[in-house]
């Protein structure tokens, strides 16, 4: 009887523990890039997170239980609120291609084409960029970033603990302005030709403004924004794919 109720002990505490990492890294997997996207089933990504559960609790070792309701309450918040936030900043850099690619598009005539290819409302080439990017990530090892990133989360955060509001705010705002400026920075090469196509336009409209220039730029801006798309494209998603790969190395390090 002794050796049963051993057992039946060590296996509830086994769940408990596995449980408790569950509920940080379910909250992540839900944001976390390629796995978590709603075009994923929810068994699949559910599986997923249960991998990823699997791998993360031999690192971490036992968790231990709350001794009430209300302490389970606050637990599970504060496990569901890291999880949360680390999936966000990693999903930030999704959408800083997604709007690069809309400001490129909207930059080369390009914004109405195939608009809607994706789940969300983006042009194709935000489309095509976020795609690649994930689709680069997952080769160079997202998931093994991805899991160092969870073990890693539990010397910043102990399970249980909640993160200071006022700095996670301040983290937050941080992740999301980095966001827009990389996707700005991205798409700039985009911007500048637009520019010079305009001016050039402009030009040549004022020495011969009996030409339709209208009928000849249109082309012409199109063709140049897929073949500036075709040439820019793998710096612009190394460069992206290094950012990520220094988030997932240190999640709190200010951006640069």
């Amino acid at each position: 009887m002794n050796v049963a109720a051993d057992l039946a002990g060590i296996s509830q505490a086994a769940l408990w523990g596995f449980a408790a990492i569950f509920l940080r890294v379910g909250a992540l997997v839900t944001l976390l890039p390629g796995f978590g996207e709603r075009t994923v089933p929810a068994r699949i990504r559910l599986t997923i997170a249960i991998a990823f559960a699997a791998i993360v609790a031999p690192a971490i070792g036992p968790v231990a239980p709350p001794g009430d309701v209300l302490g389970f309450a606050r637990f599970a918040g504060a496990e569901v609120v890291v999880g949360l936030a680390l999936g966000m900043g990693l999903r930030l850099f999704v959408l800083a291609l997604q709007t690069a690619g809309t400001i490129a598009a909207q930059s080369t005539s390009l914004a109405q084409i195939l608009g809607g290819a994706a789940i969300e409302p983006i042009p194709a080439m935000g489309y095509l960029l976020a795609l690649g990017g994930i689709t680069l990530a997952v080769i160079l090892g997202l998931h093994v970033r991805a899991a160092e990133l969870l073990i890693l989360s539990y010397a910043l955060f102990p399970p249980g603990g909640w993160p200071d509001p006022v700095a996670l705010a301040t983290w937050g705002i941080g992740r999301t302005a980095h966001a827009f400026g990389l996707a700005f920075s991205l798409a700039a090469p985009f911007v500048i030709a637009s520019l010079l196509y305009n001016l050039a336009l402009g030009a040549i409209n004022r020495a011969m403004p009996q030409l339709m220039v209208a009928f000849v730029g249109a082309p012409a801006i199109t063709l140049g924004g897929l073949v500036l798309l075709a040439l820019v494209t793998p710096a612009l998603l190394t460069l992206w794919a290094e950012g990520l790969a220094q988030f997932a190395a240190d999640p709190l390090a200010p951006p640069p």
